[in-house]
């Protein structure tokens, strides 16, 4: 099932282009597990084939990652604190979620704000899911998005240098 997914998303890449990349990297930065791997080194590739341009690729890969992030931050934020806390309450051992656990992130966001959501864009995993408690802990919505587009776009950046320095030059890796 995994592979199926993985072509589809390559093919989106491949037959809508720029379209392709912005609504993957806009559901990459969602709860939706799309792989940026299988979204901005394939494009890359055909960058250096000439199908696409290379810094299109990387601005439309972070552009599409900003939106996607913030539509988390905003669906967050309107979920609010309290109603986190609440469900924490109730449903908490379920997720493996505390009330000391909100509050021990409450304090990372407040103490690493910019930096660490920076920084959370280059992380697997955390990546697709940071604009949860920066929308819950209310973090400034600019501050946030300064430091999405640029986690965003240096991610993007390497994953674009890797799909055209690799398999650029070895076609066969796509297969």
């Amino acid at each position: 099932m995994l592979h199926g997914w993985l072509v589809t998303w390559f093919q989106w890449v491949e037959h809508w282009g720029y379209l392709g990349i912005f609504v993957l990297m806009a559901l990459e930065s969602s709860i939706v597990p799309v792989p940026s791997e299988i979204v901005i080194a394939p494009a890359a590739f055909w960058a250096a084939q000439g199908r696409m341009d290379f810094y299109a690729v990387i601005a439309v890969g972070a552009s599409g990652s900003l939106v996607g992030s913030l539509v988390m931050y905003s669906a967050s934020r309107s979920l609010g604190l309290a109603i986190v806390h609440r469900l924490a309450r109730r449903y908490g051992k379920v997720f493996f979620l505390s009330e000391e656990k909100l509050r021990m992130s409450e304090a990372w966001v407040a103490t690493h704000g910019t930096v660490g959501i920076f920084v959370s864009r280059l992380l697997p995993v955390i990546r697709h899911l940071i604009g949860i408690p920066a929308g819950i802990f209310r973090m400034p919505i600019g501050a946030f998005a300064a430091a999405t587009l640029a986690g965003s776009g240096l991610w993007c950046f390497v994953l674009a240098w890797f799909g055209r320095e690799v398999t650029g030059r070895s076609p066969e890796l796509l297969q």
